[in-house]
């Protein structure tokens, strides 16, 4: 296994609590960039790999210490693969505010349309050893899904209260942390990590 104390390329504390919980299990300490005076790394890439990849970069060249990062998102079949890359920040790239609420908002009216609403939450991690590692640990999830109209449940964040999961009966907002660290994007990619990392 690799040093237990790893720099986390982002400051989201809702991510914070998931890659705790999972990678915790693994003996490794997760620690927020922000918590180390590091800067929030530009994401101008297309694609999810390569903005994880320059997160963690920047994080690690900024510590001096192995660095995780994540880029994850909604991709949804009717609209191309869209949010994607760009989930976090949906509404503000088409004139509203960068928030949860304007994000789900403004997907719903992409969505008014179309019937097809199957969706894929994506995430892809990224672990560095140093810097210029030359070879990161890349490790993808997939937890699939559809949008629905109407929020239902108060857990998690994002696009959660509208991620319905057919094989559960329940939007990814309706499970509990300890469920959602089972099934979700995320923990599949974490698992994935984990098992390279012990590799």
């Amino acid at each position: 296994m690799p040093d237990s104390k790893v720099v986390l390329a982002s400051n989201n504390v809702g991510k914070l609590k998931e890659f705790s919980a999972i990678l915790g299990q693994a003996g490794l300490v997760m620690v927020a960039q922000g918590e180390l005076g590091v800067a929030e790394a530009d994401e101008p890439f297309a694609t999810f790999v390569e903005n994880a990849l320059a997160k963690a970069r920047h994080a690690s060249l900024h510590t001096g210490l192995p660095a995780l990062a994540d880029d994850s998102g909604l991709c949804v079949d009717c609209l191309g693969g869209a949010p994607g890359v760009f989930s976090a920040r949906y509404a503000l790239q088409n004139g509203g505010e960068k928030s949860d609420a304007a994000n789900n908002q403004h997907l719903l009216r992409m969505l008014a349309p179309h019937r097809d609403r199957i969706a894929s939450y994506v995430a892809v991690l990224v672990y560095l050893r140093s810097a210029d590692d030359p070879r990161p640990i890349v490790a993808e999830g997939i937890w699939k899904g559809e949008v629905v109209d109407t929020p239902q449940g108060t857990n998690g964040f994002g696009y959660d209260p509208y991620f319905y999961l057919p094989d559960l009966g329940k939007t990814a907002a309706q499970l509990s942390p300890e469920e959602k660290n089972q099934f979700s994007h995320r923990a599949q990619a974490l698992k994935k990590l984990i098992q390279a990392l012990r590799a």
